[in-house]
């Protein structure tokens, strides 16, 4: 265990996700629910006072509560306590200087979709984590459900055989109102490219390519915004094609009314097909071609996957959700970064979580989808080496 291992618990920092924040909640009691982390240091908003004040209201000691991301970062590095792990959960905007400086001061890195806001900076922070050396995971924390562990397993032990079609949702409806408060998530300027696909667009992609293990080859996409007067994109959908000729589609809305999350996948092979979810997360269905269909849940005796009988807590029908696959990416992280304190090379380490190379493919999609649905023609997913 990561505690027996090293003598204590890693010491983790939090940056962004202060008051307001739904997310910075979510990334901390993630953090905390499987005992790895103490949550050691703080810089929780860009106001100075109010970072200091709300670090000291979760427990951060008052010197540890600093006024800016970029003094937390330069102070820790000159503490012998220093933190071990840096949580970055600010707008998309800052994701790629705060990472950057905190691989540059020696720290592993757990960052919050997405990786940037372009392709660009994706790729150049790539280069960095090889560069240092570094962990570092990003948090499309869905991943990391059982269920979706569980359909990962059964895809690969030919399940349902060779994917032919893969179709991929995410409906929410939280900004289908004309007259939503502003917030950074309707700021063009720091939302990047397209809001939609950064903002849970890249949720559907990275799932679809997660538990298919496929990568994306091409697409057709149709982007833009549905609520009247809006200037960022709140729509899109598209035709996919897969690297195997498997095809697809998908549709993402955040302005859908009455929706609440609305994220699934439907997956079909030769022989059956798979489908979740997550709204109904510990529900994974199975239908058989030649068979009855099959509800799989979190009964662990029966899971073929070891990943999805690790990540389940709970049984005898308790639902495990949204705070439990934040958790369960913190502390698999937690396992890579003992490991490397522990000396073991870096080419033997078990990584069930989203890495860098996951958000640069992310960013890729993002600048394919909109060139797709500028050209209003089809256009390769054309994703960089790092």
């Amino acid at each position: 265990m990561v505690i027996e291992a090293i003598g204590r618990r890693l010491r983790l920092a939090v940056v962004g996700g202060g008051p307001g924040s739904i997310i910075g909640e979510v990334h901390r009691t993630g953090a905390r629910l499987d005992g790895f982390y103490d949550i050691v240091a703080s810089a929780l908003s860009s106001d100075p006072e109010r970072s200091r004040r709300t670090g000291r209201a979760i427990g951060v000691s008052e010197e540890r509560a600093y006024p800016s991301w970029r003094e937390l970062i330069e102070s820790e590095a000159k503490r012998k306590d220093r933190v071990d792990v840096i949580a970055v959960m600010t707008p998309n905007d800052s994701h790629y200087k705060i990472c950057t400086l905190a691989l540059d001061f020696g720290f592993h890195v757990v960052c919050d979709k997405p990786l940037t806001t372009d392709l660009t900076s994706a790729v150049s922070l790539a280069d960095k984590v090889k560069a240092t050396g570094l962990e570092f995971c990003l948090t499309h924390c869905y991943t990391a459900y059982p269920m979706v562990r569980q359909a990962r397993a059964m895809i690969r032990a030919g399940a349902i055989g060779s994917i032919r079609q893969l179709h991929l949702q995410y409906v929410q409806g939280y900004l289908a109102s004309e007259d939503v408060p502003p917030g950074w998530r309707l700021d063009p300027a720091r939302v990047g490219g397209s809001m939609i696909l950064i903002d849970i667009g890249t949720h559907a992609h990275h799932l679809g390519a997660y538990v298919t293990g496929l990568d994306l080859e091409s697409l057709c996409a149709d982007v833009g915004h549905v609520v009247p007067g809006r200037n960022v994109d709140d729509y899109v959908s598209m035709l996919l094609r897969y690297s195997n000729g498997a095809r697809g589609s998908m549709w993402v809305t955040n302005a859908a009314s009455g929706a609440e999350h609305g994220l699934c996948f439907r997956i079909f092979g030769e022989t059956g097909g798979l489908e979740w979810y997550q709204e109904e997360p510990n529900r994974l269905v199975h239908r058989k071609r030649d068979g009855l269909e099959e509800i799989i849940t979190r009964r662990q005796d029966l899971l073929v996957s070891e990943d999805a009988r690790r990540v389940t807590r709970v049984q005898i029908g308790h639902p495990e959700g949204y705070i439990e696959g934040d958790a369960n990416l913190y502390s698999d992280f937690a396992r890579a970064v003992v490991a490397r304190m522990r000396g073991k090379p870096r080419d033997q380490i078990d990584r069930p979580f989203p890495t860098v190379e996951d958000g640069v493919k992310g960013l890729a999609f993002v600048q394919a989808a909109t060139q797709s649905s500028a050209m209003r023609a089809w256009k390769s997913v054309e994703v960089p080496s790092t």
